[in-house]
């Protein structure tokens, strides 16, 4: 009887253990394989770039741009194979090419170049909600945000999802946003006239609400495909934690692979887990069209990427629009904006051998300054605190008259990046000693002061600088700062402008202060100030410099011909009471001494 019991257990056991393995097998076959080779080929953060303009002169052939995309997409179709074209968000903003049309033009050449799909990015709000919704309209291309919603009714603005048939197989890709579009764009954009959320994003504090949505998304689209890939516009960058793309997948379940942006990373391939353990393949191509992303679902269901740097061909008929559009705004930039009371100075006034703007203060210096100051608190309402502009950035003084997008692009001519972060005083203070570095120096072989790239005009503060002391700031073979001078501080009597109290103050070394600037100083390390290192902007990429030069010309006050007059009286920042302003000074209005 014991026996008879035993084999019926045993039977029992093996027919459920079948069951199971038929279960787990008819799971797996549900996931088809492609009939030919899946191409997805993918984009981020262009940010109205057109072509990758950071190349070498013997490459510039080969440059990434819209119309090389499309010979990408056109060559890969000829292969036989199956093409999808996408892009993770923020590529209406960031150049003259998108701004001087709120990104029209840009999604014309999207639409030439044959892109299927798009999510929305922080930097797509820049130019207001109702812009944005317009362009979605003008758009052969799908939008995707699975966690934008309107707050009267909790809908989303935008798919979730979107369901692609191709090679046989139905692949879902579910657009997600980061939630700092908010804080990362202009808050009252989103806001009605008391402050109220019109618009807002699935988030929460910790994540939860972000993964909450971004599931849903996926299994809603899941029984409907064969893959689900995120088209995300997170990032991973520490700064947006918890809502990073690395901490979306390991949050979620479901992804077979996550195309990513906003933190211009380069990602060739990457696997994190998802909640079930599982391998997502993340990817990101950079900025810029430094990068093009190649995704390939092969004929034997495995996904791969690579990221391209380069592409040999083009399609004339989105190069004809790309040309066309580039002479339109070079046309455009030559265009009268504003007219200059005065004359603003690179070199010295009584010896135009002498680039003083890079030993010293200078008008152009306060103005470029100045610019930045007013941009990101008059403009984003975002109390900055100082603004910092390295004189080895200002490349051309202003004559006297009539001026142009393109002056503003002669003083900016590098098209830097502006961000915001907050920066404790002591890093302030040890920026302004590394930029004070030789100056007061006279420099023996040249016959001239002694320069420094680094040199660092202010808005929103001033400092004096002892020429007598030494430095003896810690540097390496490279010029990059190690740490503070291990004698005295060259700048002393540094104070900030209280936009309260309408007085300088002088600089807490402890308390931490909003500092704009050019990403290239405080990002990137440039002219080695690395005590930046590791701080992460509040704000970034939200214009070129020259462009937020040439839009603080425009805000000055018009005179009788109706145009702006660049001078003291008629400043913007005039109303600021005590505020340290004479553009008519070729060497400023005090705000840096150097003491002899």
């Amino acid at each position: 009887m014991f026996q008879k019991n035993k084999k019926i257990l045993i039977l029992f056991f093996i027919i459920v253990a079948v069951a199971v393995s038929a279960l787990l097998w008819k799971g797996e076959e549900k996931k088809k394989i492609p009939e030919k080779d899946v191409v997805v080929i993918y984009t981020n953060d262009i940010h109205t770039y057109i072509k990758n303009r950071d190349t070498s002169d013997e490459k510039k052939a080969k440059a990434l741009s819209y119309s090389a995309i499309s010979a990408l997409k056109e060559d890969i179709a000829s292969q036989g194979k199956e093409v999808i074209l996408v892009d993770a968000g923020d590529h209406i903003q960031g150049t003259a090419y998108g701004d001087m049309d709120k990104g029209a033009t840009i999604i014309q050449m999207m639409n030439e170049t044959g892109y299927d799909i798009a999510t929305i990015g922080n930097h797509e709000f820049d130019y207001g909600i109702a812009r944005i919704l317009e362009l979605v309209n003008k758009a052969e291309f799908t939008y995707l945000s699975c966690n934008f919603y309107k707050t009267d009714d909790a809908k989303l603005v935008l798919p979730a999802y979107k369901i692609v048939e191709k090679g046989g197989v139905k692949i879902a890709f579910v657009g997600i946003s980061t939630p700092e579009s908010i804080t990362k764009s202009t808050p009252t954009f989103f806001m009605d006239k008391d402050g109220n959320l019109i618009y807002n994003f699935y988030s929460a504090e910790d994540g939860s609400d972000l993964y909450a949505s971004v599931q849903k998304a996926i299994d809603e689209a899941k029984p409907q495909a064969d893959y689900v890939i995120a088209l995300g516009h997170l990032g991973v960058d520490i700064s947006s934690v918890p809502y990073t793309s690395r901490e979306v997948i390991q949050h979620t379940h479901g992804f077979d692979a996550f195309i990513d942006g906003h933190s211009h990373t380069l990602i060739e391939h990457e696997y994190v887990q998802d909640l079930n353990g599982k391998d997502v393949l993340l990817t990101q191509t950079g900025a810029y069209f430094k990068g093009v992303g190649v995704m390939t679902i092969a004929q034997d269901g495995t996904i791969s990427t690579e990221v391209l740097h380069e592409y040999g061909r083009q399609n004339e008929f989105v190069t004809e629009t790309e040309q066309g559009w580039i002479k339109t705004i070079d046309e455009k930039l030559g265009e009268k904006i504003a007219v200059f009371d005065t004359k603003m100075f690179v070199m010295d006034p009584k010896n135009p051998a002498q680039r003083i703007v890079r030993c010293q203060e200078t008008n152009l210096g306060d103005l470029t300054a100045d610019s930045f100051y007013y941009f990101f608190n008059e403009k984003l309402k975002l109390d900055c605190d100082i603004a910092f502009s390295n004189g080895g950035g200002i490349r051309n003084g202003i004559n006297q008259g009539d001026v142009s997008y393109f002056s503003a692009k002669t003083v900016f001519p590098f098209g830097n990046q502006l961000c915001v972060v907050e920066a404790t005083g002591q890093q302030i203070l040890d920026a302004l000693e590394k930029g004070a570095m030789f100056a007061g120096i006279y420099d023996e072989t040249k016959h001239v002061p002694a320069e420094s790239g680094g040199f660092l005009h202010v808005a929103g503060m001033k400092y004096e600088i002892d020429s007598t002391i030494e430095s003896t700031v810690q540097m390496d073979g490279n010029g990059i700062w190690l740490g503070a001078p291990t004698g005295k501080y060259k700048v002393g009597n540094v104070q900030v402008y209280n936009r309260e109290t309408a007085e300088y103050e002088p600089l807490d070394l402890e308390k931490h202060y909003r500092l704009a600037g050019a990403n290239y100083i405080l990002k990137n390390l440039g002219d080695g100030m690395a005590m930046f290192k590791g701080i992460v902007p509040i704000l970034d990429f939200v214009g070129e410099d020259y462009i937020i030069l040439a839009d603080y010309f425009k805000s000055f006050k018009k005179g009788k011909d109706k145009f702006p007059h660049i001078s003291t009286k008629n400043s913007p920042l005039k109303a600021y009471k005590n505020y340290l302003l004479d553009y008519e000074n070729p060497f400023g209005s005090g705000r840096i001494e150097i003491n002899k």
